[in-house]
């Protein structure tokens, strides 16, 4: 019998074989770590802080974080997108712990300019009037160095105005830091020039100021560049024997704190601004906007409401000159009508 024939039969017997066997599980390393992987990648909320952070309670998150610089603050958001998120979430309040620990002496000499959309709509025109404008310019001309605000966006009153200046002073003096540390001359201006190399600087300074109008931890990284401005200056003029005027007391323990604190000592004031970048090279701390009292001994300082009562003046300015061209007007309008 052929043996094809011997198999049909065989099979016959055997009957259609049924496939009973079960998939293998894979049970390795990487498998177990890709699953773990994935696991902690679903549970984990968009929001929170990264890494073992996002284990504590939200008070100590808070906590942690209001005790770093904002410069260290603005590196810690390039670590992760959570923390990112996270730290512009609570911007504000993180920058006004910050603020308040670290540069409260600072605060209140570089206060922001008032932005106009935070200013009543119906004093707008009284801002922005031409002839108030020309005004102004005598607080621009001085400063050569620091852009003048925009009167759409910045309000224009003497107090803002003062404070968009101070603030432009310490990214300028910032800026040059390393020229004064090293001795090298900063580059000067000739009148009526303004070369692109100068036009570069003050758009970028411009450019941070405008930051800090809207984001309260750039304010505060200002505020901690200018401290790191003041104790290089002090630092210099201390090597400097031939220089004998008074200055504030400084320990190396005051500049490792990374706080304001002995800048609230009685020292020299602040009693001129710096028209011009040649009084860099002499300037020691730049501290506006307050002066010692011998009675009190303590510092006092421009009061927030300041701004409240120069936009008072303007409005009672502006109604002076309204109520003065009245009669100039009906003048007018008789000897058109005698005519």
């Amino acid at each position: 019998m052929p043996r094809t024939a011997i198999n049909k039969d065989e099979d016959e017997e055997l009957g259609v074989l049924e496939d009973r066997t079960e998939a293998l599980q894979l049970r390795s390393k990487r498998t177990e770590r890709a699953r773990k992987k994935q696991t902690k990648k679903a549970t984990k909320t968009p929001n929170s802080p990264h890494g073992f952070m996002s284990k504590l309670p939200y008070e100590l998150v808070m906590e942690i974080l209001t005790l770093l610089r904002p410069s260290d603050l603005f590196r810690l958001q390039r670590t992760s997108r959570s923390l990112k998120a996270f730290i512009g979430q609570e911007e504000t309040r993180i920058a006004r712990a910050v603020i308040e620990y670290r540069y409260p002496c600072l605060l209140q000499c570089f206060r922001l300019p008032v932005l106009l959309s935070n200013v009543n709509p119906a004093l707008h025109q009284y801002l922005q009037s031409k002839e108030r404008q020309e005004i102004m310019d005598i607080h621009k001309k001085p400063y050569q160095h620091i852009k003048p605000p925009q009167p759409t966006e910045v309000c224009t009153c003497l107090t803002c105005m003062m404070r968009w200046f101070a603030v432009g002073i310490i990214v300028d003096f910032a800026h040059w830091q390393r020229n004064l540390d090293e001795g090298v001359p900063i580059p000067m201006v000739a009148r009526g020039s303004n070369p692109q190399w100068h036009q570069s600087i003050i758009e970028a300074q411009a450019t941070i100021v405008h930051k800090a109008l809207y984001s309260p931890l750039w304010h505060g990284r200002l505020l901690e560049a200018h401290l790191d401005s003041t104790t290089r200056s002090i630092r210099r003029h201390v090597a400097n024997k031939g220089n004998k005027r008074s200055r504030f007391r400084m320990t190396d323990d005051d500049v490792s704190s990374g706080t304001d604190a002995f800048l609230s000592r009685s020292g020299p004031p602040s009693l001129e601004f710096p028209h011009h970048r040649d009084n860099y090279y002499l300037l020691e701390t730049f501290m506006p906007a307050r002066s010692w009292s011998r009675d009190l001994s303590k510092w006092l300082y421009v009061p927030v409401t300041q701004h409240d009562n120069d936009i008072d003046f303007i409005v009672t300015w502006a109604e002076h000159r309204i109520l003065a061209a009245q009669p100039a007007a009906e003048n007018r309008t008789r000897e058109v009508a005698s005519v």
